[in-house]
C-alpha cells in the first residue's frame, strides 16, 4: 500500500528563528495567513517557544499570550505546537518545576495543543518527567525528541539506547529525531529509523532537519523510506538556507518516491505567497539552497545560531572573524565535554567561541551562563570537561555566587507582583524585565483578528468550489495586513490595492 506522509509546518517558529533571528514575524503577520494555513492540512504547526514569546515582548511590544490565543482561534483544525527543554521559561535562569508546570498549563489554556520536548542532554528520565508534567497540565500531544549530534560520545548506539529507554513512556504520543544542525546523512537516518520505530511501537515517528549543508531534502526521502511518517517543512522564503526543506519541493520528492500526502496545495501556494510578500516588504532575506559543506561537521552550529553569530559579529564590526569563530566553536565544544548544540547550550558555546577570538586570549572572559554550565546547572556533560578549563572557569569571581543560584520559583510571586493580575502576566513579570512587560500593557493589542474565520471542514472542497479569482479576492478581503498585491505572468500584470 502507498503510505501517506504527514507534514509539520515550521515557518512561524523554526523558519523565523533560523533565517530571521526570530524577530521577523509579528502577530498580525501570522494572524493574516492563519486561516489559510489551517486549510493546508498540516499535522501541526511548530509555532512558538518561550524564546519567541520573549521576542514578542522585547522587540514588538506584543502580548505573546494574545498571539497564541488569536492564532489558535483562527486555526481550529491544526494543533499549534511549542518546543521547550523543560529547564527554563524565557529567562536563562533555571526554572523550578512549579514555574514549568504553570507555563505548560498556561500555554495549554491559551491554545497550545502540542509540546515538543528537546532536552540538550537527551536524558531519558528527564524527558519522561517533562512528558508526564505536560500531560498533567493539559497538553494534548506530547512529542519527545532525541536531538542528533556527532561526537566521540554521540554514536548511533547512543541514540539506539536512548530511544529504547523511552519505549515504555506512556505519556509520549510521538517520538521524533531532531537534527538542529542539519548533520544527518541518508546513511545515518536509515540506520537510526529502525530504533525509533521499535521505541515508538504503534505511535508516529517524525524527522526534523535543516538545510544548512544541503542534505535535509535527501534525508527526508530516505528517512520516509526507512519508516519515518512525518517530516517538518517550511513555506516560501522561510524555508531552505539554515531552515527546513521547502514544502513543495519535499512533496515533489516524496511523490517521485511513490508516497502520497493530504495537503491542499492551492492553500499552500497562498501561504507561501503571503510570506514572500512579507519578506519583500520588510526587506528580509529568503532562504536559498545550500551546497554540501563537509567543513560544517567541525562546528555543528544549528541554523539559527549561524545567523545569530554572523549578526553579532556584524554588530561589533568584526564580521571578518566569522570563519575563525566557527573553528573556535569546535575547540570550545570539546573542552565543554561535547554538549549537543541546541538551545540554550548552543548559545553558550557560540558566544564563548566569539569571546575567545575577539579577546585574542582564550577563556579570559566567560559569561555567567557558561560558568553555570560548568557548575552542572544544565545537566551532566556527555563527556568529561577539560579539567584545566573547568578549573580556570570555576576560579572566576562570579562562580561562587552562581553556585548558590536558586531556580526561579513561584514562591512569593503574588506578594511581589500583586494578586489582581492574571497568571499570564504574573509569569511574564517573573521571567522578564519589568519595563518590558509594562510596555506591552501600555501598547495594548497590536493584532486584528481575521474578518471572517474559516469554519472547520471548509478545506479543499470549499476552496475548489470557487474560481481562482474569487478565491484570491476573498483571501485578500480576509487579510487586512495585505494592502497591495502585484501579479505578473509573462507580459501580463495585475496590480491590486486596498481601497
Amino acid at each position: 500500500m502507498t503510505r501517506i506522509i504527514g507534514f509539520v509546518d515550521t515557518t512561524t517558529r523554526d523558519g523565523n528563528q533560523s533565517l530571521w533571528s526570530a524577530t521577523g514575524l509579528t502577530t498580525p503577520d501570522v494572524l493574516a495567513v492563519a486561516p489559510t494555513m489551517d486549510r493546508v492540512g498540516y499535522e501541526a504547526l511548530d509555532f512558538t517557544s518561550s524564546t519567541h514569546m520573549a521576542v514578542s515582548v522585547r522587540f514588538h511590544r506584543e502580548d505573546p499570550w494574545e498571539r497564541i490565543r488569536l492564532v489558535s482561534q483562527a486555526m481550529p483544525n491544526t494543533p499549534l505546537g511549542m518546543i521547550g527543554t523543560g529547564m527554563r521559561f524565557i529567562s536563562w535562569v533555571p526554572a523550578d518545576e512549579d514555574v514549568i508546570g504553570l507555563s505548560l498549563r498556561l500555554v495549554a489554556r491559551n491554545g497550545i495543543r502540542r509540546f515538543q520536548i528537546a532536552d540538550p542532554s537527551n536524558d531519558p528520565p528527564r524527558l519522561k518527567r517533562l512528558a508526564a508534567m505536560a500531560k498533567a497540565e493539559g497538553i494534548e500531544q506530547v512529542v519527545i525528541g532525541l536531538t542528533y549530534s556527532i561526537s566521540e560520545v554521540h554514536t548511533h548506539q547512543y541514540y539506539a539506547q536512548r530511544a529504547a529507554a523511552l519505549a515504555g513512556c506512556t505519556d509520549m504520543d510521538r517520538l521524533y529525531l531532531k537534527d538542529p544542525g542539519g548533520l544527518l546523512t541518508p546513511d545515518a537516518v536509515r540506520e537510526l529509523a529502525p530504533h525509533f520505530k521499535a521505541a515508538a511501537g504503534n505511535r508516529t515517528i517524525e524527522v526534523h532537519s535543516h538545510c544548512t549543508i544541503g542534505l535535509a531534502p535527501l534525508v527526508y526521502v530516505e528517512g520516509v523510506k526507512a519508516g519515518f511518517q512525518v517530516v517538518h517543512t517550511a513555506s516560501g522564503p522561510l524555508s531552505r538556507g539554515t531552515s527546513q526543506p521547502e514544502v513543495f519541493s519535499t512533496v515533489r520528492n516524496l511523490e517521485a518516491a511513490g508516497y502520497e500526502h493530504r495537503l491542499d496545495l492551492e492553500a499552500q501556494a497562498a501561504v507561501s505567497e503571503h510570506f514572500h510578500i512579507l519578506a519583500r516588504n520588510k526587506g528580509l532575506p529568503a532562504g536559498e539552497p545550500q551546497e554540501f559543506d563537509a567543513a560544517y561537521y567541525r562546528h555543528q552550529l544549528p541554523g539559527g545560531m549561524v545567523t545569530t553569530t554572523r549578526r553579532m559579529l556584524e554588530e561589533v564590526r568584526r564580521p571578518e572573524l566569522f570563519d575563525r569563530v566557527l573553528e573556535e566553536v569546535s575547540r570550545v565544544r570539546a573542552e565543554m565535554g561535547y554538549p549537543i548544540l541546541v538551545t540554550p547550550v548552543s548559545q553558550f558555546v557560540a558566544s564563548q567561541a566569539a569571546r575567545n577570538v575577539i579577546d585574542g586570549e582564550r577563556w579570559v572572559n566567560v559569561s555567567d551562563e557558561t560558568v553555570r554550565y560548568f557548575l552542572g546547572h544544565y545537566g551532566p556533560p556527555a563527556a568529561p570537561v577539560d579539567p584545566n578549563i573547568a578549573e580556570r572557569v570555576l576560579a572566576r569571581p562570579q562562580a561562587r555566587k552562581l553556585s548558590e543560584l536558586r531556580p526561579i520559583t513561584l514562591e512569593g510571586a503574588r506578594e511581589r507582583f500583586g494578586r489582581n493580575i492574571s497568571e499570564e502576566e504574573l509569569l511574564l513579570r517573573l521571567t522578564m524585565p519589568e519595563e518590558q512587560v509594562d510596555q506591552i500593557k501600555e501598547a495594548g493589542s497590536h493584532a486584528t483578528p481575521p474578518a471572517r474565520a474559516h469554519a472547520p471542514g471548509r478545506g479543499r472542497a470549499h476552496a475548489r468550489a470557487r474560481t481562482p479569482l474569487i478565491a484570491l479576492l476573498q483571501e485578500l478581503a480576509d487579510r487586512p495586513a495585505i494592502t497591495e498585491l502585484e501579479l505578473v505572468k509573462g507580459d501580463d500584470q495585475i496590480l491590486w490595492r486596498r481601497a
